[in-house]
């Protein structure tokens, strides 16, 4: 598959629904539960049909995993060698906090692995998107773009971590570390923060779905770093279970 030709096309569908969701951000939306007591509002609904309305256009043979439709039985997802993956809004109580760090992801996985993802942060006017293999980039506000690449950490390793979901086992983590510095990030952020050499490692020690991180899982791999479960062995996708292992996302130099 040539993911180069589909790049542009993905990107833009991801700042398509990052419009629809900018609108919603700047009215007085309602914030309603789920059955697992996430947050949901009509933005993570409008995204979800911009992106999976147009993945049917653009790949009508590639079967599509989203978080505002993940009801596919496992007796066919099994059989899913490649699959977009899709989360509408990722970091909802960012959004319904308006921190602005809430992202739209879009994943292609082939085989268990991220191959290419955007991560569009719309309130930031950023995207990072990227190939695996062939490179990441990262467009900034001004519209400006830049290649992105992991660097080696400093002397105090920058730890990215959101304070919604500091547990003790992260703070030991991060206490293993030695002399490290607290970098605040939101959402699936953390991942693009390393893969753009301003933080170093991402401990995620609690709870995550796949679609939660598969696009930056790409983008970072893309940078040249990695995500790995806590035995060292790759983060992979397309399980029965959509739940993630605990994992640590880092340059390569961890």
């Amino acid at each position: 598959m040539n993911y180069e030709s589909l790049l542009d096309d993905v990107l833009a569908l991801a700042d398509k629904a990052g419009d629809k969701v900018m609108d919603i951000y700047e009215t007085d939306f309602k914030v309603e539960t789920k059955e697992d007591n996430s947050p949901i509002t009509e933005a993570d609904i409008a995204s979800h049909h911009v992106i999976v309305d147009g993945l049917k256009e653009l790949t009508p043979d590639i079967p599509i995993l989203s978080e505002e439709s993940a009801n596919a039985p496992w007796d066919e997802r099994r059989n899913w060698t490649r699959f977009w993956l899709v989360d509408p809004i990722d970091g909802t109580k960012e959004f319904t906090n308006r921190t602005g760090e809430f992202t739209v992801n879009i994943a292609l996985i082939e085989n268990g692995k991220p191959v290419m993802g955007v991560v569009t942060a719309p309130a930031l006017a950023e995207a990072f998107y990227g190939i695996v293999g062939k490179g990441a980039w990262k467009r900034k506000s001004d519209g400006s773009t830049e290649k992105l690449e992991v660097v080696a950490p400093p002397k105090a390793v920058r730890a990215v971590a959101s304070k919604s979901h500091m547990n003790e086992e992260t703070r030991d983590f991060l206490n293993s570390l030695g002399d490290h510095e607290l970098v605040q990030a939101g959402s699936s952020l953390k991942f693009c923060r390393i893969a753009e050499g301003k933080a170093d490692i991402y401990p995620r020690i609690g709870p995550t779905c796949e679609w939660d991180t598969g696009a930056a899982h790409a983008v970072l791999l893309a940078a040249g770093g990695k995500v790995n479960k806590l035995d060292g062995t790759p983060l992979t996708y397309g399980k029965e279970d959509v739940l993630n292992p605990h994992f640590v996302a880092s340059g390569d130099w961890y």
